[in-house]
């Protein structure tokens, strides 16, 4: 197998699973109850919330722990609904008080579109334009969210001039005298295995972060949310988590979530050399593509377009040989939708049709690459023949 779709899951790591694995059958415990035993427990669960929060410059009681990046997407938009000064979802979402970015993953394009949001344009490589943003932000605007890497494309925004920006529309405010908050929020679930994410550096108040992407185990999440911002629960019950988030906290899944962080941020600038490499001898081997992600990319995604195949076609063909690619998100090409993406950066429904994203990990070595590229230029002869 040639795996080239981490964007979409990563195997969870021989030292993550490892660190995991007490806690699913002899340190069971539940963290609140009172017995020793569980106490222990307890403080293991907050040892890992530390290494989670330290790895982004933050504290443990800043975190909120949650089943996913979705999950921490909509609990970072329920900060409008905790200080809304507007009557009813219907008011709110008639003064439009979100600004996204047009290419943000639909785990926060829906809900910001449920709150009226309008989107904020790119350029043709998806990197955020400044002035559009500047345009665009209104004194009803309360919540502005930009990805840090997008999901697609890999493209690495300029999270600390946004971070500049929001900064100067709030002394603007307090100088006229309105209260109403600005927060910048970033899903960085992309990130964190390639880039240095501090909140502080970024100028982030809220920060989606996802053990999925960086070889810990699915289904947990978190959300850094600063002590300037108000959130409304939406589980409510035991009090977990800041009263934010109640039920019996996940431990083994967030001790993991803690050791894949500890792997993937110790190792960031291997990484980067070693993909930037695999990168460079894949684009060398390839043939008759148009590269799509030139600039500002993270150093393991590669998007292509190959003018006239069907992508879904060539996908098939390579699943045959081994090889495992994608179009681009996988919740989007499950169910058959062109990427609202590649649409936002002005690529026509040919180009998008002909696009595959592939996006290299740490189960790819350099003879998989050379050997990926062989199998997809074969694929690629194979569908053109069919196509002339």
């Amino acid at each position: 197998m040639i795996y080239l779709d981490h964007a979409a899951a990563t195997p969870v790591s021989k030292k993550v699973l490892e660190a995991m694995r007490p806690y699913f059958a002899e340190d069971f415990f539940n963290p609140s109850a009172a017995y020793l035993p569980a106490k222990r427990v307890a403080e293991k669960y907050e040892t890992a919330k530390a290494t989670i929060a330290h790895a982004i410059g933050a504290k443990a009681h800043d975190l909120v722990m949650t089943a996913g990046a979705t999950e921490a997407n909509n609990l970072a938009f329920s900060c409008l609904d905790a200080v809304s000064v507007f009557s009813s979802p219907e008011s709110m979402a008639e003064n439009a008080p979100v600004l996204y970015l047009a290419t943000e993953h639909d785990s926060v394009r829906k809900v910001a579109e449920y709150y009226g949001g309008v989107s904020i344009d790119v350029d043709k490589n998806g990197r955020i334009l400044l002035d559009d943003l500047k345009n665009k932000i209104t004194d009803e605007t309360m919540l502005i969210s930009v990805a840090l890497a997008n999901n697609e494309l890999g493209t690495i925004q300029p999270l600390s001039e946004i971070g500049s920006i929001v900064r100067k529309v709030r002394l603007d405010r307090l100088s006229r005298g309105i209260k109403r908050p600005l927060y910048l929020h970033s899903d960085a679930s992309q990130a964190l295995n390639l880039l240095n994410v501090n909140v502080a550096r970024l100028g982030v108040d809220l920060l989606t972060l996802n053990s999925a992407k960086v070889y810990g185990p699915k289904g947990v999440g978190a959300l850094y949310a600063s002590h300037e911002v108000k959130l409304k629960p939406h589980i409510y019950g035991g009090g977990q988590e800041r009263g934010l988030r109640s039920g019996t906290e996940n431990v083994p899944g967030v001790i993991g979530f803690s050791k894949a962080v500890e792997e993937v941020t110790s190792h960031l600038n291997g990484n980067r050399k070693k993909y930037a490499n695999f990168k460079k001898i894949l684009l060398s081997e390839l043939q008759d593509y148009t590269l799509i992600n030139k600039k500002h990319a993270l150093d393991n995604f590669i998007v292509i377009c190959y003018n006239g195949i069907d992508a879904e076609r060539l996908i098939f063909l390579l699943e045959e040989k081994g090889v495992y690619v994608s179009t681009g998100a996988a919740c989007a090409a499950s169910k058959g939708l062109k990427s609202h993406v590649l649409k936002a950066i002005g690529l026509s429904d040919v180009e998008i049709n002909g696009s595959l994203r592939l996006t290299l990990g740490e189960t790819n070595d350099e003879a998989q690459i050379h050997e990926a590229a062989r199998l997809i230029n074969e694929a690629v002869a194979i569908e053109m023949g069919r196509n002339a």
